[in-house]
């Protein structure tokens, strides 16, 4: 086995597991979930049934029944003397969710490519003789990208210059950088909850401790919280996305972004924002509140939201010396980022307001639809009103978002339960329904969501998909 995971550990990661239906379905479902998500990696030690039991105010009985269904699902396996195990999932692409022409996944909070993207790609292998004659990558970024970024940042009323800003794979990639070069075991980190989740399992993946602050789609930030939480716990590090927050949909107001940076300025924790959502405004009346720049304001931005998922470039905008201690520790990760891919950046990033304004329309689309289906079919639902982003945090009155998923699962629909997004247990009165998906397969969604509501309530049986897909 690779690893153990305690009883109390597992109590908190199903959060609210418990349907209507028979408890060892609902415990073994909610197990599932958890391999679904890859929350529970192969090769996982799961608690002693006795031990389980305890911590979930469960009969023994009870346990050992939802063990038996994960062994006939081939979930887990028990071994003599080594208790029982996770099994890898069956399947071939650890990237795909295997699902068919029918099903509709909305688990990957991302829109089409960019309308435009093939003719860029199209200009840019007209020189791919210059760049094959080059490494191929490169650590820190290339010249040309770096600059186009630097004035990307100076239009938006922040001077930056190339040696303030790092390329990277990606904005996950940024995030994990950060997380193992400038935290170590046991520092505090401050994030949103809910929050990105594989934000959270870089800070986990270093040793970090998490503190979670509150944010909702109609009240915003616990300022309360948050200023308690900088003052006692002097965290190490911020994690933020103060701008069309995912999932949640909310932009900070200024009163919020004062009070931040004037607590994280008196803890001495650095505030690192992930800003990959902050252009997908749809039809917010003004703009959002600006940060003000500050040597430990560090800023992630990336193409996936706006251009493609598929194109692979992020950066950090930073202080140079954080740039420069970046960039020291990159090579434990990766060597570079691919200058192909750098150099159809290069040509997309002075672009970017205008592939942005393009996105809104797609995207106005999806949550109007989205939106419109929701309050007509789910009435007894909490739907928010949001004016950019990605997604919906829909309120579902009851905890049941975890067998809801796993029903609807079953049904052809792909979503992550609103455990998913906790930092330490909870929201399971919450269901991330993304909007970047076309108007049809949205409605679509909508109806088998009644169905599997519908059951979920009146105790009906679930049948479990096999595959798992990551959350963005």
């Amino acid at each position: 086995m690779d690893s153990r995971i305690s009883a109390r550990a597992l109590a908190t990661a199903l959060g609210g597991w418990r349907g209507t239906g028979p408890a060892y379905e609902a415990l073994a479902d909610g197990i599932r979930l958890l391999c679904l998500d890859n929350r529970l990696a192969p090769s996982t030690a799961l608690p002693a049934e006795r031990e389980l039991a305890a911590a979930l105010s469960l009969s023994r009985t009870t346990v050992a029944a939802a063990y038996r269904s994960l062994r006939e699902t081939r979930h887990i396996e028990s071994l003599r003397g080594s208790g029982s195990v996770t099994l890898p999932l069956r399947r071939t692409d650890p990237g795909r969710h295997e699902v068919d022409d029918a099903a509709i996944d909305l688990q990957q909070a991302s829109p089409a490519a960019w309308p435009g993207l093939p003719a860029v790609m199209a200009e840019v292998m007209q020189e791919a003789p210059a760049l094959v004659a080059r490494i191929g990558y490169d650590v820190v970024g290339d010249a040309g990208l770096r600059a186009a970024i630097a004035e990307h940042y100076g239009a938006r009323g922040l001077p930056t210059t190339p040696d303030q800003v790092l390329v990277t794979t990606g904005a996950q990639s940024a995030i994990h950088l950060i997380a193992s070069v400038l935290l170590g075991r046991a520092d505090r980190v401050l994030l949103e909850t809910p929050t990105y989740p594989h934000a959270a399992d870089a800070f986990r993946r270093v040793g970090a401790r998490l503190i979670g602050v509150p944010v909702a789609s109609d009240t915003g930030w616990d300022l309360g919280r948050a200023e308690q939480t900088f003052a006692r716990a002097a965290p190490s590090l911020a994690y933020l996305m103060p701008d069309f927050h995912n999932p949640t949909g909310r932009t900070m107001t200024a009163s919020e972004v004062e009070t931040f940076v004037a607590a994280a300025r008196a803890a001495g924790t650095l505030l690192v924002l992930d800003e990959t959502t902050a252009q997908l405004d749809i039809d917010r009346v003004g703009g959002a509140a600006p940060f003000t720049d500050d040597e430990r304001i560090l800023r992630i931005g990336s193409l996936g939201k706006t251009v493609w998922g598929g194109l692979r470039v992020g950066w950090v905008r930073a202080a140079p010396d954080i740039v420069r201690r970046l960039a020291a520790g990159r090579p434990v990760h990766d060597l570079g980022t691919p200058e192909l891919e750098q150099a159809i950046a290069t040509r997309l990033v002075p672009r970017v307001d205008e592939i942005a304004h393009q996105r809104g329309d797609l995207l106005r689309a999806g949550r109007d639809s989205l939106v419109r289906a929701l309050r007509s079919t789910m009435p007894e639902w909490d739907v928010p009103d949001v004016s950019g982003g990605v997604s919906l945090w829909v309120g579902l009155g009851e905890p049941l978002s975890t067998p809801l998923v796993m029903n609807a699962r079953g049904r052809g629909l792909a979503l992550s339960a609103g455990s998913r997004f906790a930092v330490e247990g909870g929201h399971d009165r919450r269901l991330r329904v993304p909007f970047t998906a076309p108007p049809a397969a949205l409605e679509r969604a909508v109806g088998i969501l009644r169905a599997a509501w519908d059951d979920v309530r009146g105790g009906s049986a679930v049948v479990v998909r096999e595959d798992y897909a990551t959350v963005v």
